[in-house]
């Protein structure tokens, strides 16, 4: 080989590995440029989208509640470890917290098992005969998400995760069915994506997660965005004591008509004859 020729070889070699070269629709790191955000945004909206279709997936009920809330046996041990740390520490304020979050977990925990049956319920009544109709979906993660994906799967139905990314790791609870497990980079899609084929929002006990996912579609509802979507609030006890709705009412900021926009439920039956009830399901 002259030196004519190693030298173009080289050239050749060198223009190969050039991230220019990179076809574009593989080329990972282009696609995480600024500039190209539409088009992540377009593909995060497709993705999902293409493979509920082809999974058969015609209509969905989202469930939202804490990621921090465990089956009894579960919390139980827990409020354990916490007593023990604070007989070995009894004046920790630290350990003083922990033992009393540890009591009102414990109470909140048989909303896993309601969570848990719900998800049971649904998918044993909807997904007959190859139909997909309110299929659970959940935001992919652990406590009552994970427990109303599980009830899914004792009946043997499918259910959906849609899970983000974040900061910390966060990995998707063992129950959805595989192929329809997703992972999100934006929040806007994901949101979307919870209420493009919903029937219905079961709210259990939660955080600011499943607050913001409940008033944002109490929004779309009261203006009319969105239609057709049925509300329960699982555990009266517990919205009414974390939203003061009458005083919102009282003060003008919403009218008496839009607290018909959801309902109460205090068990897993309760909360899906309502939803059967208004969506006429035998």
């Amino acid at each position: 080989m002259s030196a004519r020729d190693a030298d173009n070889d080289r050239t050749t070699d060198a223009l190969l590995r050039s991230p220019s070269y990179i076809p574009a629709d593989r080329d990972v790191e282009f696609l995480q440029r600024d500039e190209l955000r539409p088009l992540r945004l377009q593909l995060e909206l497709l993705k999902p989208e293409l493979i509920q279709r082809e999974e058969g997936i015609r209509s969905t009920i989202v469930i939202f509640g804490s990621a921090r809330l465990m089956e009894p046996a579960r919390a139980r041990e827990a409020l354990s470890h916490a007593e023990a740390d604070l007989k070995a520490r009894p004046n920790d304020p630290g350990a003083q917290r922990e033992v009393e979050v540890a009591r009102r977990r414990l109470a909140l925990a048989r909303y896993y098992d309601e969570a848990r049956e719900f998800g049971r319920l649904v998918s044993s009544t909807c997904q007959v005969d190859g139909r997909c109709d309110f299929v659970v979906v959940t935001g992919g993660g652990p406590g009552i998400m994970e427990a109303a994906n599980r009830g899914a799967a004792d009946a043997g139905g499918k259910s959906i995760g849609l899970n983000i990314t974040l900061p910390h790791e966060q990995r998707p609870n063992p129950y959805i069915t595989p192929s329809l497990c997703f992972q999100f980079r934006y929040f806007a899609l994901r949101k979307m994506h919870f209420l493009l084929r919903a029937k219905a929002l079961v709210a259990f006990p939660g955080g600011f997660g499943t607050l913001d996912e409940l008033f944002e579609t109490l929004t779309l509802l009261q203006t009319g965005k969105v239609s057709g979507i049925t509300i329960v609030l699982v555990g009266r006890t517990f919205w009414d004591r974390l939203i003061n709705w009458t005083m919102l009412v009282e003060e003008g900021l919403v009218s008496p008509e839009d607290l018909a926009l959801f309902h109460y439920a205090e068990t897993a039956q309760e909360a899906w004859d309502l939803i059967a009830a208004r969506h006429q399901i035998d």
